[in-house]
């Protein structure tokens, strides 16, 4: 019975010898718990999207908040003295580290430059942009992906670090766009007389802008007919958009052309056609 009173004895005496360690300890630990859970917190509300919480939004903010208690519980096995306990924790947990960061690479590429996309802020919801060759209006940016509308319907999902890595083309960021087309007039007209009718009939047209200025010009010679570029901007903010726009102009040229007794090219996919411009 000694024996055993002895040895309950010694423990608390070992106990009490220890309070000031634990006590640190446990400070340190809380330290770093509540640090995590105000940046994760802080993390999540910035990430979120259009006013609303994103799904990895949240899961960045829990990897932060159980990074910095791991950091804790390893600081606080320290300050007790538990180096050996510590150092396997860190240890096992740098592993971990590892095998996650190689298993979730391209979602955590992902997750970064969505951060990074939404921080630059070069594209918004309703632009049209084009990157790896697709063309569509946003729709939605997500943190791993950017969903576009294409102008044939199809809902392209394009991940955020494919699109942070390429060129990447925005059509409406000033809300100017260009309209071009191509007539193929006979050797026969007056070619000068030609670009100054196209030119006033451009300029006629409604939704064109003035400035920049509309330009008629002689482009190629090709072996049956020369080539007149059109070349106009719109205001994307206006409607029609662009391609009606471009229309209704391609069709009062043709008339105007057809009016002053011009002959266009026989080749009919040459004597109109549209140069280099994605659909709007």
């Amino acid at each position: 019975m000694d024996r055993v009173t002895a040895s309950l004895i010694t423990a608390g005496n070992s106990m009490l010898d220890l309070a000031p360690q634990l006590l640190a300890a446990t400070v340190l630990f809380a330290l770093f718990v509540a640090l995590g859970f105000l940046l994760g917190g802080g993390l999540d509300r910035m990430l979120g999207l259009g006013g609303r919480k994103s799904r990895y939004g949240r899961l960045l903010s829990r990897a932060v908040r159980l990074g910095f208690a791991l950091v804790g519980l390893i600081l606080g096995l320290q300050v007790l003295g538990l180096t050996a306990l510590a150092t396997s924790l860190l240890a096992t947990g740098s592993l971990v580290a590892v095998i996650l960061g190689f298993a979730f690479r391209e979602i955590g590429e992902n997750l970064l430059a969505g951060i990074f996309l939404g921080i630059s802020r070069s594209f918004e919801i309703g632009d049209l942009i084009e990157s790896s060759g697709q063309i569509g209006e946003v729709r939605e940016i997500d943190l791993r992906q950017v969903w576009i509308r294409s102008a044939d319907g199809r809902d392209i999902f394009i991940p955020s670090a494919q699109i942070f890595r390429n060129v990447l083309v925005n059509y409406t960021r000033d809300d100017l766009r260009r309209g071009d087309f191509v007539v193929g007039l006979d050797y026969a007209g007056d070619m000068d007389a030609a670009c100054e009718l196209l030119l006033k009939t451009v300029r006629g047209v409604e939704h064109i802008l003035p400035d920049p200025n509309p330009t008629v010009r002689l482009s190629d010679f090709q072996s049956q007919y020369c080539e007149i570029k059109v070349s106009f901007w719109v205001n994307t903010g206006d409607r029609p958009g662009l391609s009606a726009v471009r229309s209704t102009t391609m069709s009062a040229c043709l008339n105007a052309l057809k009016r002053g007794g011009y002959a266009l090219s026989s080749d009919v996919t040459s004597s109109i056609s549209i140069v280099g411009d994605p659909p709007s």
